[in-house]
């Protein structure tokens, strides 16, 4: 197997007040021509900078390759010009964002993105490039690709941005394609497409790919061989079976026991730490500790009844066209109790986030009750919604965006307290707030620091300290750790259950990822197309899903080998 592009001994170094900072190694790989190598690693391992190297992506003035070498069609790329960069990439080597709506550009269209990079790079005339376009969209599998050609990124599902952005990738037919985290936020059913759709393009084409990723079970669904990066440095490398039957390093491992299991829920998830200082608790929750948990649970009055809910928006496709109705919640019936974490799961679209921000009251509902402690909150005036407010509070997916960039944590923690009249002076706001950042894994000294100081790990503790210090009685998490490493999300789902139990919260818990939701959820609740799909115990659901929907949405989740 002939070599396409070896990476020797490569160093790179960051600057911060004249300082050089070391975190890339000396690492030493080689990517085969006709291979999918994968990389695997956590937020900070030094995967996606080692890349960005590769296409001379690394930002210019802060950072610089202190050694080592890139060699790709017999050329040094850590020693050729900007100039000569614009002829590989694109062309030579492609690249897909983590991110496409970052990515693409929203002031214009999906077609025109893709015309471009054609334009650059062929001497096709203006006629062949829209056709050239047109076959690329269909090549990826986008529904009705003349409409996906005029439309704006805005206008089309975070899949269908991920298909445009692969469409651009592959347009010159390159020999490299680096895949840098293509499926992190999106659904398992779509992250399955986007992973067969890849693998059938590279089949067909013969090109490599680099696939960049966090999470190893889904390595496992592409990669012929892997590469395992941790805190600047390559651990391990091997097949794909040999890394999962027979892992070296214990990172590697970490990395493997880290998922919630699929079949046995222990009670507290292991971190990469604890497997590495062998301080995994392997308390397990048997059938016999949940049923005697729900029996308690259930022999008590609904906290919150939702009954025959709907919300409907109107739209129209064109100045003079009918308004049509859309029903993105349609009639939805559902009791949640005390206590209890009620998984909310389907695909993008199915109506999860709407129905959260309807019983938040975000987003007040077309039609249908929801009685929170026995009253119909759907009736309450501005006043009265801000009493609510405190009871009923959401953990966003995105803390950063959710937390304001210029107040320091200790004033965003503080700040609700204050709207709310807890406590009476600043120096008990303050003490509390300190209590709290100790309670979710913080300490004194993250007070006076602001939201950009922090990891997204650590970002999301603070959302949650925020949340956590109104003492609400209901939890809605929206997507709350679908964009964090496998280690920071076991930290997180350990410490949502700690707090369950410490204050005796009640969560509703919607994401895309059936794995940690059966983890996390006494009852499910399965969502398709706005509807309630399936309701029941989340063991129960797995085991013998009763739809195909489900089926599916099972059937889905990366599993490794």
């Amino acid at each position: 197997m002939s070599t396409l592009l070896t990476v020797n001994n490569l160093s790179i170094s960051f600057i911060n007040n004249k300082k050089e900072n070391e975190i890339i190694h000396g690492i030493t790989y080689q990517l085969n021509a006709n291979e999918i190598l994968g990389i695997v690693g956590e937020s900070g391992s030094g995967k996606s900078v080692s890349t960005a190297a590769i296409l001379g992506l690394l930002p210019k003035k802060i950072s610089k390759i202190t050694s080592g070498s890139i060699i790709f069609q017999g050329e040094d790329l850590t020693k050729i010009t900007a100039k000569a960069f614009q002829e590989i990439r694109g062309k030579k080597i492609g690249m897909i964002f983590q991110e496409p709506m970052s990515a693409l550009n929203p002031s214009m269209t999906c077609g025109k993105q893709v015309e471009e990079i054609l334009n650059i790079h062929t001497t096709l005339s203006k006629k062949e490039i829209t056709n050239q376009t047109l076959l690329l969209f269909s090549k990826v599998k986008l529904p009705n690709p003349d409409r996906v050609f005029k439309a704006y990124p805005h206008e089309i599902s975070g899949g269908q941005k991920q298909r445009v952005m692969i469409a651009m990738a592959i347009a010159c037919k390159p020999q490299i394609l680096i895949a840098d985290e293509p499926t992190t936020a999106l659904d398992v059913t779509v992250q399955n497409e986007i992973i067969a759709l890849l693998k059938e393009l590279q089949e067909e084409t013969k090109m490599s790919i680099l696939f960049i990723t966090h999470d190893l079970s889904l390595i496992s669904q592409i990669a012929n061989r892997v590469l395992v990066m941790y805190k600047g440095d390559i651990v391990e490398q091997n097949t794909v079976s040999n890394i999962f039957n027979n892992p070296e390093h214990k990172y590697t491992k970490a990395l493997i026991n880290s998922r919630p299991s699929l079949n046995t829920r222990l009670k507290t998830l292991p971190t990469i730490k604890d497997v590495m200082n062998n301080s995994v608790d392997s308390q397990i929750i048997t059938a016999g500790m949940r049923a005697e948990q729900h029996s308690k649970i259930y022999s008590n009055e609904p906290l919150l009844e939702v009954k025959n809910l709907e919300k409907e928006y109107v739209g129209k496709s064109g100045l003079f066209s009918k308004a049509e109705i859309f029903k993105a919640v349609n009639n939805v019936t559902f009791n949640l109790y005390e206590g209890e974490t009620l998984g909310l799961v389907g695909e993008s679209g199915c109506g999860k986030s709407t129905l959260g921000n309807a019983i938040l009251l975000l987003d007040r509902p077309t039609a249908g009750s929801i009685l929170f402690k026995g009253k119909d909150i759907t009736t309450l005036n501005t006043k009265e919604v801000k009493t609510l407010r405190k009871e009923i509070q959401i953990i966003f997916q995105d803390p950063y965006s959710s937390l304001n960039p210029r107040l320091t944590i200790g004033e965003a923690i503080m700040e609700p307290m204050k709207v709310h009249k807890l406590f009476t002076t600043y120096s008990k706001r303050k003490e509390k707030a300190i209590e709290i950042l100790n309670r979710v894994g913080l300490d004194n000294s993250h007070f006076n620091r602001y939201p950009h100081e922090f990891s997204g790990g650590q970002r999301q503790r603070v959302g949650i300290a925020r949340t956590v210090a109104l003492q609400p009685k209901l939890i809605i998490c929206d997507e709350s750790v679908s964009a964090l490493d496998i280690s920071v999300q076991a930290q997180v789902l350990n410490l949502l259950n700690e707090l369950k139990e410490k204050f005796g919260f009640t969560y509703i818990f919607i994401s895309h990822d059936l794995a940690v939701v059966k983890y996390m959820s006494d009852q499910l609740l399965v969502m398709n197309k706005g509807k309630i799909e399936e309701l029941d115990d989340a063991d129960v659901i797995y085991k013998s899903p009763k739809k195909a929907y489900t089926k599916k949405l099972i059937n889905a989740i990366p599993k490794g080998l």
